[in-house]
């Protein structure tokens, strides 16, 4: 049972080799985060920076400084009551299409000035030494995209030239250039200079002058303006926008918001002057009845010589004097209603309706001021869109339902002021009656001078009304009040030096990172000691990976291979510590698949053993693929042929080794028909016993086990069997086939030898040793790495 701290370094082992996978590639790292930031380092080099500009205005409202608070002083007029704004049409506004179309206008955004260089070119807003000056603009140049280039070839001349290359002629500086596209325009030299510098004589060179269509321009502006409110309970409104040009950003936004106010303001005077030119219109025909009736008096008078009332009259004359100011005061407000009810009829355009003309009913003023303030709405948005538009047909059906109930509204108070003036008459004909004696001059009189009065109160009253509303045209504040100016802090938006570097950085550890990953997600050869563990079978070491491979481990070998095969030796020593005392201890070695290097360390395991003074035999088993010879010389026979013939004897095919005093080979010899056979045979088991009785050790090349069952014939000839598994060349799948053969204990003291590891990756010998292999090139140790 493992204990706690056991499962703890298991895990800072896995995690240290999981580290050391990648670290031991830390060359790959080096070059591709130095690429990535070669890469980042160009990109900043050549691209072109964009900032951001920023302007914050305050939206008036009733309770954020609109023209109510800031003209509190007129407020006993009632000229400033009507519905606050609402922040969200406002933003809207400031983000529609035709606003935004009339600042590019205005500003002539849709002329760009570029400073051509060698790498990339770059916009000279605010810096060009020159200027178009148009004369008048020509329809045809908001829908013309173009470029011309200005080429300065002295202090006061430069060449037009056209898009085609092509010089258009050659002109002074001011001097009017005519064009059917353009209209006439002239070039003017713009340097700006600091005001402590002395003036500059203008720079030879060339300009390019890119015009562009007006709705292309537009819709390239749109999509850069982001309106938003600072806060869900504030006024306070950010109009901001990116440019690579930081002042250019800056004036588009304090134009954009100078057009706002000005379409604002006039929004806002249309009620104003509609109900002044409908005052002014009335004031001249009451002027002119009013100066008809007075005149009619005065005639009266002289004709019917009357200078006084009489005396004896007072009483009663006062008395219905009385019911005639009633009389009077019922009989302007009639006329008023007529007057309304006139314009109603004529007002097919469902256009503004005069309004605070009829004082003495606050439901149809009240009704009046809400149609006035649809109208207004509705053609504010008619502004930025069609008749079609959901939200205009809405308002029209309101403005219509409302205009009706003004009428009936406006009918039913003429009625209620007919029912009142018959009601005032009656009461003065039972007056009459009691001034019957009052001369008919005097009654005819005071009829004439009821009609003077009644237009002159209707004059008087018109005449202040027209004082109020010229006041409310001449005081008109803007719809916002700007909080800070556009303003740009110079710090580009885009790109960011540090996000791109922090970017390429990251990237240069990725990529290599992802490779290194899929690569080994993908490969499923065995690599490490870590990959065989999992079998639970006995591990006897790793040999690493040695460039001399066809060389033979001689008594000075000091390399990485040759310690390892060493090791193997030591430990095999414990292994066949049980074999049977004065008999050859006998080790077979075998493989999955060829070229796993089995008979590379059959031939270096043997002369390993034999250096340390045992009497060693190397028999070449595999005899259908025989590789001894790889490594030694040989003669072609051997084991095939003692096992083929009956009467030879085994030493006529034993070769002793050159260079080792005990170490002996038995080839395999010519590669038989029928090795199955001949590996059964009786011979085979009595030559295994003899050459245990003459040998310290056996070691024995076998054929691998997946392809052909030679190895199972002769595996109970062995005290021990050595399992090769090649590093990067078996597939892990495959070793369900050493895993099967130890479970069911067809090898006897199976263990697993691991060949072929990579030394630069960490694993291996070889330290210390003195002699090591020879060094690799640098490109092929970063390669390998």
């Amino acid at each position: 049972m493992h204990s706690i701290n056991d499962n703890t370094e298991d895990s800072t082992l896995n995690l240290r080799d999981l580290l050391m996978k990648y670290l031991i590639h830390w060359k790959w790292f080096l070059v591709s985060v130095l690429v990535f930031l070669v890469g980042a380092k160009l990109y900043l080099r050549y691209s072109v920076p964009v900032y951001k500009s920023s302007t914050t205005i305050l939206i008036k409202d009733d309770k954020s400084g609109n023209i109510a608070s800031e003209l509190s002083a007129f407020q006993d007029i009632g000229l400033f009551a009507g519905p606050k704004n609402k922040i969200d049409d406002e933003v809207e506004i400031l983000k529609s299409r035709k606003l935004i179309e009339k600042t590019v206008e205005e500003g002539e955004f849709f002329i760009k000035y570029i400073a051509e260089g060698r790498i990339k070119s770059s916009d000279a807003y605010g810096s060009s030494p020159v200027k178009f000056i148009f004369a008048k603009k020509s329809p045809r140049l908001y829908k013309t995209d173009t470029i011309l280039y200005v080429d300065i070839v002295s202090e006061n001349q430069f060449d037009l030239v056209n898009q085609e290359n092509n010089k258009v002629g050659r002109y002074t500086f001011g001097q009017t250039v005519h064009s059917k596209v353009f209209g006439d325009f002239t070039v003017n030299k713009s340097v700006l200079l600091n005001e402590y510098e002395e003036p500059k004589p203008i720079q030879k060179g060339k300009i390019m002058v890119a015009i562009s269509k007006l709705e292309k321009v537009v819709d390239d502006f749109k999509g850069r303006v982001n309106v938003s409110t600072l806060s869900k309970f504030s006024n306070v409104v950010e109009i901001s926008m990116t440019d690579q040009v930081s002042e250019k950003a800056d004036d588009f936004l304090d134009k954009l918001v100078e057009i706002y106010n000005k379409e604002a303001i006039n929004d806002k005077n249309l009620i104003s002057e509609k109900t002044a030119k409908f005052i002014n219109e009335r004031l001249l025909i009451i002027t002119e009845e009013l100066g008809g009736v007075e005149r009619e008096a005065e005639s009266y008078k002289k004709r019917n010589k009357i200078t006084d009332i009489p005396s004896e009259a007072e009483l009663n004359l006062k008395t219905a004097s009385e019911f005639k100011a009633e009389e009077i005061a019922v009989g302007t407000q009639l006329r008023v209603v007529d007057m309304m009810l006139r314009y109603m009829k004529l007002n097919v355009n469902s256009d503004i309706i005069p309004a605070n003309i009829i004082p003495s009913d606050n439901n149809s003023t009240q009704l009046i001021a809400e149609y006035n303030n649809l109208v207004v709405e509705r053609d504010r948005i008619l502004k930025s869109s069609t008749p079609e538009n959901p939200l205009v047909v809405r308002l029209n059906d309101k403005i219509n339902t409302l205009k009706i109930t003004i009428n009936e509204s406006l009918l039913r108070l003429k009625a209620s002021l007919a029912v009142k003036e018959n009601d005032i008459r009656n009461q003065e004909n039972l007056l009459e009656g009691r001034i019957a004696k009052i001369p008919q001059q005097e009654r005819e009189f005071r009829n004439i001078f009821r009609q003077q009065q009644i237009k002159e109160e209707l004059y008087l009253y018109l005449f202040k009304k027209r004082e109020e509303t010229a006041i409310a045209l001449a005081a008109t504040a803007p719809n916002s009040k700007v909080v800070d100016q556009a303003y740009s802090n110079g710090v580009p938006v885009s790109p960011k030096r540090q996000l791109i570097y922090l970017t390429a950085f990251i990237f240069g550890l990725l990529i290599p990172f992802s490779i290194i990953y899929l690569k080994d997600l993908l490969d499923t050869k065995v690599k490490t000691r870590a990959d065989l563990e999992e079998l639970k079978i006995p591990f006897l070491g790793d040999v690493p990976h040695s460039d001399s491979h066809n060389e033979i481990i001689k008594t000075d070998s000091r390399t990485s291979a040759a310690e390892a095969i060493r090791i193997v030796r030591t430990n095999l020593e414990f292994i066949v510590n049980n074999a049977v005392r004065d008999r050859a201890k006998t080790i077979m070695l075998t493989s999955t698949l060829p070229s796993e290097g089995k008979t590379f360390i059959a031939v270096n395991l043997a002369a390993t053993i034999a250096i340390s003074g045992k009497k060693v035999l190397l028999i070449g088993m595999d005899v259908r693929n025989p590789r001894l010879d790889d490594y030694v010389t040989l003669p072609n026979r051997g084991l095939t042929n003692f096992l083929s013939t009956t009467e030879a004897e085994i030493e006529n095919y034993i070769v002793p080794q050159a260079g080792y005093n005990r170490f002996d080979i038995l080839p395999a010899g010519v590669i038989p028909p029928n090795p199955a056979e001949l590996l059964m045979s009786q011979k085979l088991e009595v030559m295994f016993d003899k050459l245990k009785g003459v040998y310290d050790y056996i070691i024995v090349d076998t054929a691998p086990v997946s392809l052909v069952t030679d190895t199972l014939l002769i595996s109970q000839h062995a005290d021990a069997f050595v399992y090769v598994v090649r590093a990067n060349y078996l597939d892990k799948e495959l070793l369900k086939t050493p895993k099967s053969l130890y479970d069911e204990k067809k090898l006897p003291s199976m263990c697993l030898l691991l060949n072929d590891t990579d030394t630069s990756k960490g694993y291996g010998y070889g330290y210390g040793y003195g002699v090591t292999e020879e060094k690799k090139p640098w490109y092929k140790r970063i390669w390998n790495s």
